[in-house]
């Protein structure tokens, strides 16, 4: 049985919005992910619903905001009314600690300044401060003392307003990532919708859709992202690395994995620890993490070794992205080991514009100025216009329902877009979409997705680019027979193939018959060089003799030659 996403119904007009949305959250955990909550967490979502509403409100107004610990008299909102009294069921659940231990750190950062100096007018006086010292030159010397962390009573008995330490928000982040699916997201969204700043699709669902299927996976996912944020926070990558999770059957959280050790060996590498980051690059398996531990076994010798993976890499079907790498490592590779040089694809020449302009300026815009005239406009979209037709016509295989795509009501997009089976999974709904483009029906379920979608949140089509008039000349003025080789590459590569695109599009929709209608056109400032994946891209245009020119622009007051 299939029923759909509907966002809460808060209004910003309501005092309490902020709590129905939460409401909706522990509704939407409890009757979906019922069986991957502790007795602590089910609990939680009992007791909840048993508080008083003021303290409800108060305890989501704290799970808001940033940290643990908060000054009682900061939290004074109007819809709670008395804090003291909302923050007593709290402190009996144990779910507030209404007298914590605090350490000097915590101290400074809860204390006002004239507080500080109060509370610590001994230890200031002891370390020969005056008593008009800035708050910066007190923690300097004091936090280079040893302190015991006490309450605050026996920091500063004379203390009128307590501290108070929030102790279930690692319960409240983890039921915020079982209904987001990630701890990127955060209670943020639902105000964004409630102020029509962000829209989504409503996308049908199974009951069984839901980011995650077992407890141990969420336990995988935090642990995850607790070692990337310590590793953030400086922990050296020898640490961190024996914690790493075993891989496991989910492959989205394999994902996040090979992500996190990638991220490991780069740190590692950085801080001289070949062998280390050798070991991670190795156990991470990304083709990212293939190609700079080639790179690493390049720049420590061990040539034959590593002509070995490079000629495994290429013979497993490696992505466009990785290809390129290893053309460009395997001829060192042969040099070094004295092989015979193979035969290499010569990268083919593109159209060539020079331009001299007036500037420094936005380069692109000073192209588009240049360029553009009334029979022959050119726009600056860079890496949307293309994109952005594209996710028009594939919209229902985009937005199709499969189970874990989509499992709650804030998704830019499917949760499996960069997954390697994403395009297989929907490769029948991606077949029926581009088949419009056979019979030549693409053009109105375009303009069709356009008017009925418009402002809708979607990962490939930016509404402020890909505006009404920009869709009618493009659909007016490129072959359908282009767009379909465009589309194609894209569903060859979703995430390395999106980026890369030219800057600009001119379109001549007055050309002569059997003349190009459009031109890309990739513009290169004073100094600036094509990038790997525009070199891909101009080489796939080349292939399929699609109009592509690239412009290189020089100051007219500069005599900085170019490329």
């Amino acid at each position: 049985m299939h029923s759909a996403f509907a966002t809460p119904t808060a209004s910003l007009d309501d005092p309490l919005y902020y709590l129905t949305n939460f409401r909706f959250v522990l509704a939407w955990v409890g009757q979906r992910h019922a069986d991957l909550l502790s007795a602590d967490e089910g609990n939680f979502l009992d007791q909840f619903a048993r508080l008083p509403q003021a303290s409800q409100a108060l305890l989501v107004r704290m799970v808001m905001r940033k940290g643990e610990l908060f000054r009682l008299g900061k939290l004074s909102y109007a819809e709670v009314g008395d804090s003291a009294s909302a923050m007593a069921p709290l402190v009996a659940l144990g779910w507030v600690d209404g007298d914590p231990v605090l350490g000097l750190d915590e101290l400074f950062n809860q204390l006002r300044l004239a507080e500080l100096r109060q509370a610590l007018a001994e230890e200031i006086r002891a370390a020969g401060l005056s008593a008009s010292s800035a708050k910066t030159v007190l923690y300097a010397t004091l936090s280079s003392q040893a302190h015991d962390a006490k309450r605050l009573c026996w920091w500063w008995p004379e203390a009128a307003d307590p501290v108070v330490r929030l102790t279930v928000m690692d319960i409240c982040d983890r039921l915020r990532l079982m209904f987001f699916g990630n701890l990127r997201q955060d209670w943020a969204e639902f105000v964004l919708t409630e102020l029509g700043l962000q829209r989504f699709e409503v996308v049908p669902f199974t009951p069984h859709s839901r980011a995650f299927h077992t407890r141990q996976e969420v336990d995988t996912y935090l642990t995850l992202h607790r070692l990337r944020q310590r590793l953030d926070e400086g922990e050296l990558p020898a640490g961190l690395y024996p914690e790493v999770p075993p891989p496991s059957d989910n492959r989205w959280l394999d994902t996040r994995r090979a992500r996190l050790l990638l991220q490991l060996g780069r740190e590692a590498e950085r801080g001289g620890e070949a062998a280390l980051a050798l070991t991670l690059y190795s156990e991470s398996g990304s083709s990212e993490a293939r190609i700079r531990q080639l790179r690493l076994m390049e720049r420590l010798g061990e040539y034959p070794a590593a002509f070995e993976l490079a000629t495994q890499a290429l013979n497993s079907s490696p992505n466009e992205t990785e290809r390129q790498a290893l053309a460009r490592i395997l001829p060192r590779l042969r040099r070094r080991l004295k092989l015979p040089a193979e035969p290499s694809d010569q990268e083919p020449a593109h159209e060539r514009w020079d331009l001299s302009l007036p500037g420094p300026q936005w380069v692109e815009r000073a192209v588009v100025e240049a360029l553009s005239e009334s029979e022959t406009p050119v726009y600056y979209v860079e890496n949307a216009l293309m994109t952005g037709l594209f996710g028009l016509l594939c919209w229902p295989a985009i937005f199709a329902p499969l189970p874990g795509a989509f499992f709650h009501p804030f998704h830019n997009g499917p949760a499996d877009l960069y997954r390697d089976d994403f395009v297989a999974r929907r490769r029948d709904a991606f077949d029926a979409c581009l088949a419009q483009l056979d019979d030549g029906s693409y053009r109105e379920a375009i303009r069709a997705t356009w008017r009925e979608k418009q402002g809708l949140a979607s990962p490939f089509v930016h509404w402020l680019i890909v505006d009404e008039p920009l869709v009618e000349l493009a659909l007016e003025c490129i072959p359908a027979e282009h767009l379909r080789a465009c589309f194609e590459r894209l569903l060859g590569d979703l995430k390395a193939n999106r980026a890369g695109l030219p800057d600009l599009i001119q379109f001549m929709p007055d050309a002569p018959a059997g003349e190009p209608r459009y031109r890309m056109i990739e513009v290169k400032g004073p100094g600036d060089r094509l990038q790997d994946n525009q070199r891909r891209w101009l080489r796939f245009f080349h292939r399929h003799e699609m109009p592509v020119a690239v412009c290189y622009v020089r100051w007219a007051d500069s005599a900085e030659p170019t490329p």
